[in-house]
């Protein structure tokens, strides 16, 4: 056994002391409930965060206001979302960003920055339950100042849908999609009846296009860009208890797939994007555990995503949707689903931290 030095012995001592009088040692995060409960709304799910062009923190959420469940039956879901602009310390009060009128419903947002325009695009699955029930639209709102204002919705299902997946279960994967290297905006879209598409924009969201390879198997997923330029696609699978693994060299046309039993995964969906500049460290964060929502764990690979050698558990109890942001400082910012959906907290993990797991 390697030599403690004195200050890690005196922790350790601590540690096991505490835990023989029966108490446990100080919880090693804070966690801020960025979306308390409230009466007249019953609850709030499918967070989002990203780092505007300014530094500011902006994380969205669906508000659920008559009940919890989900787009295809709830005739009143509005997107509302925080900001900070010190790094997660402090936030500004709710805010709606996209609110129809009652039988009208906007969900799942997701969230891509374009750091050449400065311009955010919250992306949502629209459904009108009273006049065209289980038919889902797909759209988006933009900001240019930092997340402040937002413009009006505008409909992108005809250019990154087919005609013939109208009455389709579709939806764009919630959380947030990038922007490649090259300035690409790059999402992904699930079709539970044709499989996982990509979409993109190559002029900065003034127009969006079907990629037309499916991936097969895969439900809500997560791209990012390797250190080489070739995309990795990061996929949910039902009742498998691991991840799924896509990898393209050629922008999307074809690809080669592999599960990833490294990655224990309880059905759920995950968040994952590069810690370095270079691309080649990747930060994943998930409920670490085969089949139950529980065990919020970061993990991390220093070799594109071939292998995670390294984890630190962030919240054993119940966790279920989580997202990431870097910070300017390179912290990290996490906001996931805590508690069986009663809270929605946001975590810092700061450098120092994530640099520790190199070691």
């Amino acid at each position: 056994m390697k030599h403690l030095n004195s200050a890690l012995k005196i922790r350790l001592a601590l540690t096991i002391t505490l835990i023989s009088s029966g108490l446990s040692p100080a919880q090693e995060f804070d966690f801020i409930d960025l979306f308390p409960q409230k009466q007249g709304i019953a609850c709030y799910r499918i967070p989002s965060i990203v780092t505007a062009p300014n530094g500011d923190l902006i994380t969205a959420i669906d508000e659920r206001v008559s009940s919890c469940v989900d787009l295809r039956d709830n005739k009143n879901i509005n997107l509302v979302i925080r900001r900070s602009a010190d790094n997660g310390k402090s936030w500004t009060p709710i805010q709606r960003v996209v609110d129809y009128p009652q039988g009208q419903s906007a969900s799942d947002p997701s969230m891509i920055v374009d750091r050449v325009t400065n311009t955010i695009f919250l992306l949502f699955n629209y459904m009108d339950l009273d006049r065209e029930s289980q038919i889902y639209y797909l759209k988006y709102i933009k900001s240019q100042d930092n997340g402040k204002t937002w413009s009006n919705p505008v409909d992108i299902t005809t250019q990154i849908s087919k005609p013939e997946w109208h009455k389709d279960f579709k939806f764009i994967t919630s959380g947030r999609g990038i922007q490649t290297g090259k300035g690409t905006l790059l999402h992904t879209l699930v079709n539970l009846d044709h499989g996982l598409h990509l979409f993109k924009s190559e002029d900065h969201g003034y127009s969006w296009q079907l990629i037309e390879t499916p991936l097969i198997p895969a439900d809500e997923s997560k791209v990012v860009e390797l250190s080489d330029g070739s995309w990795m696609v990061n996929c949910r699978l039902n009742g498998k208890g691991y991840r799924q693994i896509y990898t393209s060299t050629d922008e999307g046309k074809n690809w080669v797939s592999r599960p990833d039993y490294s990655l224990v995964d309880p059905s759920c969906n995950a968040s994952i994007i590069p810690f370095t500049p270079s691309k080649k460290t990747i930060l994943f964060v998930n409920a670490n555990h085969k089949t139950i929502r529980k065990n919020l764990t970061l993990k991390m690979s220093t070799d594109n995503g071939e292998s995670w050698s390294k984890m630190k558990i962030i919240y054993k109890g119940p966790s279920a949707y989580s997202t990431l942001t870097l910070l300017e400082n390179y912290d990290l910012g996490i906001v996931f689903e805590k508690d069986n959906y009663t809270q929605n907290a946001f975590v810092r993990i700061t450098k120092e931290q994530i640099l520790e797991m190199l070691d």
